[in-house]
């Protein structure tokens, strides 16, 4: 039951952030003439591409935080245990990296430039946030086994697992 519970928490929230940003693509698409207008016609089928990769990588993630975690991707319904298990040991932010590659695809399919520029800026507020908010919550409250965790997992480029993690 509580898995269930974990699930449609984590269902409801992903709902949410995409839609957000999912607005705010819409909107800044009304830039793109002002940023020299549409991307090439090729990046089309390479931005359906980029949307299931993220799109897949994306609920990878969620199914992960909801089963080994026992919560949710959402900031202020994280996690109970540390997450160091599948995609998570090639790198510590997938589920953000997703997102980045979701907002990118989504880019190269409408061929928006504003769009592609809000994805970057999506990156840039990703990594502040995990950064100077995320990464020290963490290190509180996992302890020693986080650290090790950061030793071992790279923070957005992923490879494979070296060493054991928490």
């Amino acid at each position: 039951m509580r898995v269930l519970f974990d699930a449609v928490r984590a269902s409801f929230y992903t709902v949410l952030f995409f839609l957000l940003w999912m607005y705010l693509a819409l909107w800044v698409r009304q830039y793109d003439a002002a940023l020299g207008g549409a991307l090439p016609a090729w990046t089309h089928v390479l931005g359906i591409a980029c949307m299931a990769l993220g799109a897949a990588l994306a609920l990878t993630c969620i199914g992960t935080f909801v089963v080994r975690g026992r919560g949710t991707p959402a900031p202020f319904d994280a996690p109970r245990k540390l997450v160091a298990v599948g995609i998570y040991r090639w790198v510590r932010n997938p589920m953000y990296l997703s997102g980045c590659t979701v907002m990118i695809g989504y880019a190269l399919y409408v061929r928006s430039s504003a769009v592609l520029l809000l994805a970057a800026g999506m990156w840039i507020a990703e990594h502040l946030f995990v950064y100077f908010y995320e990464e020290p919550t963490l290190r509180a409250k996992f302890d020693g086994s986080y650290e090790e965790y950061c030793r071992t997992v790279s923070r957005w480029l992923p490879r494979p697992p070296r060493g054991q993690t928490a």
